[in-house]
């Protein structure tokens, strides 16, 4: 490798390792306000130090300058010349400065302007002139070294902090402006206290690499895609099996006729090698048959074996995110005058890379609504009784597939009759609606587009933007978010997220000929729907689960698939989502495995609701992913309660639908606004019970046995006796024709059982009626 090529690399490891070192040495600041400060002071001085001398090796001598005077200030606070907090401050912003130097290094070679102001800003609080950058000399020629020393390989989860070096790396010769003279750096006596530290950390870097994320992604999906493949493999040995069997069965069965038929015996000898040879092939089979199954078991093994390691190995540390926060509020605090200490608990665990900008994101919305919103100031809170200094706490653990991450502060907490006033005040409730609000419901105002309980807008707060924007990353993860409230106690908010999104384990589900998968996270349970079991609850079907009554929904009709199971007592999955359940009721269950998620590709998937991808199965066919946060916000919304007045009369009405849950829902929105309700399994039994009885409107699936209801609807629309009697057309069937020729019927209206909810009903038959 050439000089300049060499030099090219150096710089390379020289950006990812001073940013992580940047990190480590801005925590090391903020804990100099603290009870471990002396320990921290270490810890900045030796990565500063080293910083230094690295820098000056390569040339770039503004950051070399500035971590100089860095260091001079460091040395000044802890002889006492200098506040802690003046030495703090003006360290972060140096730490910035440095930021900005390594994503231009011409600058870090010569100096900018920002770097002189700063190294002033340093040299007048620690008292220590640093003397100026000066002409910068090109480098004596000398013969290259025999061997270019090899840069430190960098650890993707703990950066090691890189020892000094007593030598000189080769820099390639440019314009005299441009290069410093490499300035060799002897390494200081060591603490004998840090030597296990260091060699801990050339030990992970001796096993560590960095690896492009992009390779692991192909590697994931590679890992998944041969995980199928080996289950279809062991498919296909099974199927092998059967086949050999079947062989066998036929053998004996020509033997035993052999043995009835009379032949000559020289045919009879000759029969005889035949039945020899072919119990001596059977023996073979069965043995083939026996080492290909355990070989094609040992294959999936590995496999399985291979693509969690993949998964594994695509998990960074929440601390990558986290070692930013404490620098971030205390920022924020200062703004605001109030003292803040954020504890961090568990920051090694694990989360996927694909995932961490969007849990970055919605952490940052946490902790600056904690700051702004939860923490009083610190005479508010010593009036209270509390310390002065507020608490946050961000604890993160696993629980199965899940990662739980909590975010608690010590502040005020909520106070649900100011949020139900907010709510009003911007016209996204009524005053009868915040009135019938619960306190849990109260509290999740929060999420709702627009909504800010701060008057003025600032920088930190009043936009109306903040908690939607969590809910809706987190959602989008396939996770949820809990909120905790005790007003003058403080606030828990709970992130729940897959910790994965490469492989997934699923429950697989039939609807129709079709599979469907639930992530396992989200099932509670699996049951059988007895029709004793089905209660109503305010208008909404139910069914008792542990004792408490759980929402109960078609999940067929709920996705626009088809009319809903028609079996008595139908299965049905519970899923839960925060602290909603419901119990969505299926056609069939099929398994529960270990899956690779991709993508929604083509256009007829991509961007449709409830999907949150795809999953190929070992025999051909592709699950749907369905996305259980958005099956829960629907859910919900079919099951609110009425917020109308009563209708002024009660109507007599006649619901036609051979499904027993689909009647069973229909029939308790219907009930729910004050009408009563007779049910007919078909089209036959309705229109038979229309010539014995009067009703004031009839509802009517389409799909069904003996009479299908475009052939009701017109039937009755072609009897002047009943002709006058309004019918809604409820079916799955959503595309422009179906609608067009239930209207053709003669029907007064056609709504989509998927779309189907109170408010929707209630406005149809109004205006009906």
């Amino acid at each position: 490798m050439d000089t300049e090529a060499l030099k090219k690399s150096l710089l390379k490891k020289f950006q990812e390792v001073t940013a992580d070192r940047l990190q480590k040495i801005q925590l090391g600041v903020i804990d100099l306000e603290k009870e471990t400060a002396e320990q921290a002071a270490d810890d900045v001085a030796r990565e500063l130090h080293t910083m230094k001398g690295e820098a000056r090796m390569l040339g770039l001598a503004a950051i070399g300058q500035l971590a100089h005077a860095a260091e001079d200030v460091l040395r000044a606070e802890r002889e006492g010349k200098t506040a802690t907090e003046t030495a703090t401050d003006v360290m972060l912003r140096a730490c910035d400065v440095l930021s900005d130097l390594l994503e231009d290094l011409d600058a870090a070679h010569t100096g900018t302007s920002a770097t002189e102001e700063m190294v002033k800003a340093l040299s007048e609080v620690s008292g220590h002139p640093v003397p100026a950058l000066g002409p910068v000399r090109k480098p004596a020629a000398q013969p290259p070294p025999a061997a270019p020393p090899k840069p430190a390989v960098q650890a993707p989860v703990a950066p090691p902090v890189a020892a000094p070096v007593v030598a000189q790396a080769p820099v390639a010769p440019q314009a005299p402006s441009r290069v410093a003279e490499p300035v060799p750096v002897v390494a200081p006596a060591a603490k004998e206290e840090e030597a296990p530290s260091a060699a801990k950390s050339n030990t992970i870097a001796d096993r560590s690499i960095r690896v492009n994320v992009e390779v692991l992604d192909s590697l994931g999906l590679l890992a998944g895609d041969l995980l199928v493949e080996s289950a279809r493999g062991r498919l296909r040995s099974t199927e092998t099996a059967q086949l050999f069997e079947r062989f066998s069965r036929l053998g004996d069965r020509f033997l035993r006729i052999s043995e009835d038929v009379d032949v000559p015996d020289a045919i009879r000898a000759e029969l005889e090698r035949a039945e020899a040879d072919l119990h001596m092939l059977r023996d073979d089979a069965f043995r083939f048959v026996r080492r290909n199954g355990d070989g094609i078991n040992t294959l999936h093994g590995n496999l399985a074996q291979l693509a969690d390691h993949v998964a594994e190995a695509r998990l960074v540390p929440l601390s990558t995110v986290f070692d930013a926060f404490p620098r971030a509020v205390r920022d924020i605090a200062k703004t605001q005058n109030k003292e803040v200490d954020l504890i961090i608990e568990n920051a090694d665990i694990g989360v996927d890379r694909s995932m961490l900008a969007d849990v970055r994101d919605a952490l940052v919305h946490l902790l600056r609504n904690a700051v702004d919103h939860g923490l009083e100031s610190a005479d508010f809170r010593q009036q209270m009784g509390k310390p002065a200094t507020g608490r946050i706490r961000i604890r993160v653990r696993v629980d199965g597939d899940m990662l739980h991450i909590e975010v608690e502060d010590d502040g005020r907490g909520m106070d649900t009759e100011r949020l139900k006033q907010v709510a009003i005040n911007k016209r996204l409730l009524s005053p009868v609606q915040a009135a019938a609000l619960s306190e849990r419901e109260a509290i999740e105002l929060i999420f709702r587009p627009g909504f800010s309980t701060r008057e003025q807008v600032s920088e930190l707060s009043g936009r109306g933007v903040g908690m939607d924007v969590v809910k809706r990353k987190v959602e989008t993860l396939g996770g949820s978010v809990g909120v905790q409230s005790r007003q003058g106690r403080g606030t828990t908010i709970t992130l729940r997220l897959p910790q994965s999104l490469a492989l997934m384990k699923v429950l697989l589900v039939r609807l129709g000929d079709d599979v469907y998968g639930m992530p396992a996270a989200d099932v509670v349970a699996v049951m059988r729907i007895k029709p004793d079991d089905r209660m109503e609850v305010f208008g909404t079907l139910a069914v008792r689960h542990r004792g408490k009554p759980t929402a109960l929904v078609a999940l067929g009709p709920l996705l626009g698939l088809n009319g809903g199971n028609r079996f008595d007592k139908p299965p049905a999955v519970v899923v839960r989502h925060g602290d909603d359940y419901a119990a969505l009721v299926v056609d069939g269950f099929v398994d529960e495995r270990e899956v690779a998620v991709k993508p929604c590709g083509g256009e007829f998937l991509k961007g449709a609701p409830f999907i949150a991808g795809t999953a190929a199965l070992e025999d051909g066919r592709i699950a749907v992913l369905l996305h259980v946060p958005d099956i829960m916000t629907e859910v919900r919304r079919m099951a609110r309660p009425v917020t109308q007045a009563p209708a002024s009369r009660r109507l007599r009405v006649l619901l036609v639908d051979d499904s027993p849950i689909a009647r069973a829902t229909e029939g308790a929105l219907v009930k729910a606004l004050g009408h009563s309700v007779e049910e007919a399994q078909d089209g036959e039994e309705a229109y038979a019970k229309v010539q014995t009885n009067t009703y004031d409107l009839i509802l009517t699936d389409v799909q069904m046995p003996k009479l299908d209801g475009f052939s009701l609807t017109r039937r009755l629309k072609g009897t002047p006796a009943v002709a006058r009697i309004p019918v809604i057309i409820l079916s799955s069937l959503a595309s422009p024709e179906d609608k067009r020729r239930g209207l053709d019927a003669g029907a007064d209206a056609y709504l989509v059982k998927g779309e189907l909810g109170v408010e929707i009903l209630a406005q149809s038959i109004d205006r009906l009626t």
